[in-house]
Order: structure tokens, then C-alpha cells, then sequence
């Protein structure tokens, strides 16, 4: 169980018993919410993304439609900048002018500010995660899937603004360089494994068919639907082949480059000022100040303690043999829980999800007094990044629901997702897990907009995860399938391994391979889904240990209030989703004043 000595934030500030909300109440509250709306706006309107993937870039903001980010030096350095300010800035809200509402809102936004002005007072500048591309991210991974689902077209407009981020994508690429190139220079070079696995998938969307990709084909279909007539589609193959290929073409040529410098060592403490870098990833995904080597104990514990409970469940099945990683194998190499790797297999293993989540709907209403209005389509990750991608996630639905949240699950190997396993992550990454609560987060009318917005991994992943214990526990999808049962525990041991591997890595200088290897043994993940995995946690420095304590604080507060008697589950998970997305701290404390 985490001690709030852990936990971040002044009990002062988090202490409010009442919903925040947008109501101003004082001077000061006034002066809060004026800064953080100025924020937000900034934000939003530097973002053509996010407005886009928000729904917001309409009205005032249609020229946004067009547009890319800026990932250039220059605004790298103004955004550092920005945060500096922002933390000077928030610092001169007086707490005790404050209604108790809004000293909730400034706890989680002091939080983040001084987060992020930390992460610039680093030796690289980088933050939490100081490479600028990698085998998760960069332009050529997230643009075209942006532009293939989140990229509006509906009108000839539309259409032109699909065009004029076709040329705006060749410009990121270009500006990317220019900051990996900065970023070599100050000693932070990926991986060499993780570097080739980025130059393999630069290569093959640079050497697929522009006919192939996903944002073409999109463009095609959605301008055939609205009937839209125009030569957009021609226009747009062109701006690929003649700016954006050779844009990915120099973009390889950097990483090969530096391919001859890079080194196998994969943790953070190769990194300059690693030690500090790693320490404040833990601190911003977790909201805790557990050190890495507590949370690598919390780890230990907590695997031994469910592969116990799982080594039940296997002798009743009449599975005896080998440590829990071994059964677990046995079941995923088991031919009746196997789909078939191909496409067909495929699109069958996509169907049986979208019938779970049909049957799982009618279930919600047990358990939740309200349930979110926007919906969430399950789609396979695009073929072209499968390598580096995870196995699952989520994209947030539009503010104004026209475009429904997206769980996204890496199809590259079915073996990666035998039957048994798959249940759990469905709950997990649609409902009653993030789908669920962010959209209900977004749909949080009495909050102002900025709280709807906000977020921290240790709140969404702690919900997310406890949400697969509602769906197995409270709404009892498993029934009497013991196999079912040992998925879903699998599932919660391979997040209590996150904890293990990723301090292992960052701090205790394992490798790579020592990484994969205990994270097979331990909860036996596929050697090919481990990979994936621990790869993802090289580069994405502590995030992998907000799920396992945020899940631990949220099941901590529900022992407690059912300590209490009358256990009334829709009232407690009301107090835990209906005021947003808040640090643990600011969680712990309002759901204890709300059942005092």
C-alpha cells in the first residue's frame, strides 16, 4: 500500500471535500482561471494537432487546419522558455485567497508546472523523455495515422488543408533533424537496437507505394464519400513522392550518421544528468517521490504476492508444473487460444472484440451512475509502424463527439494475443478503462475546460487498471472461466513486472536483453511482446510504474471506504471519475472527505 508520505502535493491544497468547479468565487480564483484558460489557449492555438484532434480547429481557428506542429530548435527553446514562465507565473497564486475549488485546480497545475520547468533545468533540456525520434514516435510515426483518422474531411476546405499538411510534413521532418542532430551532440543518441528498428520503419514508409498509405487511401475514401471533386488525391501523391520522401530519406541519413556512435546501453543513467532525468520521469508519471529502488521493491512484492493467487488458479486447473511464467506459456502456446496470423485471423480477432465490448455495455449501468455519451471504435495499429508500436492504445475521442475515441491493438503477431489474454486489455484500453473515463473527463460540463483536458499517467493507468478488476470482480464477465480469470491476473502481474523492469533498466543498469529475459520468466510474456515492451520503456523513462502504484492508491481508497460499511460502488466511483483527472494525492484526499 503507498504511504501518503509519497504522495505529492500539500494536503492543504488538496483537501477540498467539493466537486471543482468553473463557478469564480473570489479575486483570486478569478485571476487562476484566467491564467490557466490564457494557458490552455496557448497551447491549443501552438498545437494544430491537438485542435484538430480536439474538434477545435473551426471558427477562429480553421487556419489550424492546415498546419503541423513546429518542431523546430527555435521553438523548442521558446517553449522551454514558456514553461519557465509559466512555473514563475503560477507561483504568485496565493492559496489562501482561493475557494476551496480552487486550490484543488491550482495543486494539479503547480504540479505540472513545475514538472516541466524542472525538465528544462536538465542538462539536455529533454524532460522525461529526451530523444526527439524513435522506434514510438516522431513525425513519420503519428502523421500519417493523424492524418488517416483524425484529419477532417468534409468539405473541399478540408480537403485543401489535407493537402497543405502533405507539405507541412516534409517541414517537421527537416526540423527534427536539426534537433537530433543538437541532441547527438549533447550525448543523447538512441539505442543502437532501438536505432535500427527507427531506420527500419523510416525505410519502409519511405519505400511503400505512396498509393499505400494509410492517409492516402484515407483521402481517397472519405473524398469518393462527400463526393468532393477536385484532384486532391493527385495533388497529394505528388507533395509525398516530390517533398516528403526525400524529407525521409535525409531523416535516415542523420541516424545513419550517428548509427556508428550509438551503444547497446539502454538505461537512463548513460544519459547526461541520467540519475535526475529518471528521478523526475518517476516523479511525473507516478505524482509520488518513491525512489526508484522502493519502487523496485513495491515490484517484487507485488509480483510475488499475484503469482501466488495465479499458481491457485492453475491447480485448480490441473496445471502443476513449472514456475506461473512457464504455465503461462503453456497457455500461450496452446493452438485452441491462438488465432490465425493473417488477415483473416485478423479481421476475426478485431470482430470478437467489438461483440465484447457490445455485450459488456448493457453490464455498466450495475456499477456507474454515469456513463460517457461518445463511443470508441477498436482498429488494428497501421502495418507500417507495428514494429515499434505497442501492443495497445487509445486516442481520445473529439470534444464534440463527432469523431468517436479509438483503441488501437498491435496486430503484427496474433501469437502476441491468444484468446485467453485478450479480454482484459479490451477493458482496459475501451470500457470500463480509459475510453470510459476520459471521455467522461471530456464530457465533465461543470469543470472548465482546462481541468477537462488535464491529465497524468498515474490517474489514467491506475483507473484504467482498476477498471479491469471491476469488469472481472463487480461485473463478473469471467463467470466460471478460470482461464479468463488467469488473463486478467496476468494481466495485473505484467504491470507489477513494469515496475521491476523499468527501475531495473533506468536505475540498477540492467540491459536490454536481462529486461526481456526476467519480464518472459516472470509473467510469461511472448519473447516478441516483451521486446516490444521493453523497448517502449527505454525510451518512455518511468511511465511503465504509473499504472501498478495508480491502481494501488485507487484500490487502497475502495478497501477503505468499504471498511466503512454500506458500500454503495456507484457512489465511490462517482467521486473517483466526476471531477476529473487529478494527481493521487488530490484523489486520496477528496474521495477520504467525501466519505468522512
Amino acid at each position: 500500500m503507498l504511504n501518503r508520505r509519497h504522495l505529492m502535493l500539500t494536503a492543504a491544497a488538496a483537501a477540498a471535500a467539493g466537486p471543482a468547479v468553473a463557478a469564480v468565487r473570489t479575486e483570486e480564483d478569478a485571476r487562476l482561471d484566467a491564467m490557466l484558460t490564457r494557458w490552455l489557449n496557448e497551447t491549443i492555438d501552438r498545437s494544430p494537432t491537438l485542435a484538430t484532434s480536439l474538434g477545435l480547429d473551426r471558427g477562429e481557428r480553421a487556419h489550424l487546419a492546415g498546419k503541423l506542429g513546429d518542431s523546430s530548435l527555435a521553438f523548442k527553446r521558446e517553449s522551454d522558455a514558456r514553461a519557465l514562465a509559466q512555473w514563475a507565473e503560477i507561483q504568485t497564486i496565493d492559496p489562501a485567497k482561493l475557494s476551496e475549488a480552487s486550490k484543488v485546480t491550482l495543486a494539479i497545475f503547480r504540479f505540472s508546472a513545475e514538472t516541466a520547468a524542472l525538465g528544462v533545468a536538465l542538462a539536455h533540456g529533454g524532460g522525461s523523455s529526451p530523444y526527439v525520434v524513435t522506434q514510438r514516435w516522431g513525425a513519420y510515426f503519428s502523421v500519417p495515422d493523424f492524418m488517416a483518422n483524425q484529419h477532417r474531411l468534409e468539405t473541399p476546405e478540408d480537403a485543401d488543408a489535407f493537402v497543405s499538411r502533405c507539405r507541412a510534413f516534409a517541414t517537421v521532418l527537416d526540423q527534427e533533424n536539426e534537433r537530433i542532430v543538437e541532441a547527438g551532440g549533447n550525448g543523447v543518441v538512441l539505442p543502437a537496437f532501438l536505432m535500427d528498428k527507427t531506420l527500419t520503419q523510416l525505410k519502409t514508409l519511405r519505400d511503400m507505394p505512396t498509393a499505400d498509405w494509410a492517409m492516402i487511401h484515407a483521402l481517397a475514401k472519405k473524398v469518393d464519400e462527400k463526393e468532393l471533386a477536385g484532384d486532391w488525391v493527385a495533388r497529394a501523391v505528388g507533395i509525398v513522392d516530390a517533398d516528403v520522401k526525400p524529407a525521409l530519406t535525409r531523416q535516415i541519413a542523420v541516424f545513419e550518421t550517428q548509427r556508428p556512435s550509438a551503444v547497446d546501453d539502454a538505461g537512463a543513467w548513460k544519459l547526461p544528468a541520467g540519475a535526475e532525468t529518471y528521478a523526475l520521469a518517476l516523479r511525473g508519471y507516478t505524482t509520488t517521490d518513491y525512489t526508484a529502488d522502493q519502487i523496485h521493491q513495491i515490484g517484487l512484492e507485488q509480483v510475488a504476492s499475484i503469482q501466488a493467487e495465479m499458481d491457485g488458479l492453475f491447480r485448480r486447473m490441473g496445471m502443476t508444473e513449472g514456475t506461473v511464467g512457464d504455465r503461462i506459456r503453456v497457455l500461450n502456446e496452446d493452438p485452441q487460444y491462438l488465432w490465425p496470423n493473417t488477415d483473416e485471423g485478423k479481421a476475426q480477432l478485431l470482430e470478437s472484440l467489438n461483440v465484447q465490448m457490445a455485450e459488456l455495455e448493457p453490464l455498466l449501468p450495475r456499477v456507474f451512475n454515469v456513463l460517457p455519451k461518445s463511443k470508441v471504435e477498436i482498429r488494428r495499429v497501421p502495418p507500417a509502424i507495428e514494429l515499434g508500436a505497442p501492443g495497445g492504445y487509445y486516442q481520445r475521442a473529439s470534444l464534440d463527439g463527432t469523431r468517436p475515441g479509438a483503441y488501437y491493438i498491435n496486430l503484427s503477431n496474433t501469437a502476441n494475443w491468444p484468446k485467453w489474454s485478450l479480454p482484459t486489455l479490451t477493458y482496459h484500453e475501451a470500457s470500463p478503462g480509459h475510453h470510459f473515463q476520459i471521455a467522461l473527463s471530456q464530457e465533465a460540463g461543470e469543470l472548465p475546460l482546462y481541468r477537462r483536458l488535464t491529465g497524468n499517467s498515474a490517474y489514467t493507468e491506475g483507473w484504467a487498471l482498476y477498471a479491469e478488476r471491476v469488469a472481472a470482480d463487480d461485473l463478473g464477465v469471467y463467470g466460471d472461466d478460470l482461464v479468463g480469470r488467469v488473463g486478467y491476473l496476468q494481466s495485473y502481474l505484467f504491470r507489477a513486472v513494469r515496475l521491476v523492469v523499468d527501475t531495473g533498466l533506468h536505475h540498477k543498469k540492467w540491459t536490454r536483453d536481462q529486461a526481456i529475459a526476467w519480464m518472459v520468466a516472470e509473467c510469461g510474456e511472448p519473447p516478441e511482446s516483451a521486446e516490444k515492451e521493453i523497448d517502449r520503456y527505454i525510451v518512455t523513462l518511468g511511465q511503465a510504474c504509473s499504472y501498478k502504484l495508480g491502481q494501488t492508491v485507487i484500490e487502497g481508497l475502495r478497501q477503505e471506504v468499504e471498511a466503512k460499511g454500506d458500500f454503495d460502488i456507484k457512489a465511490f466511483h462517482d467521486a473517483v471519475l466526476l471531477d476529473g483527472i487529478v494527481p493521487l494525492s488530490v484523489l486520496q484526499e477528496r474521495v477520504r472527505a467525501r466519505f468522512a
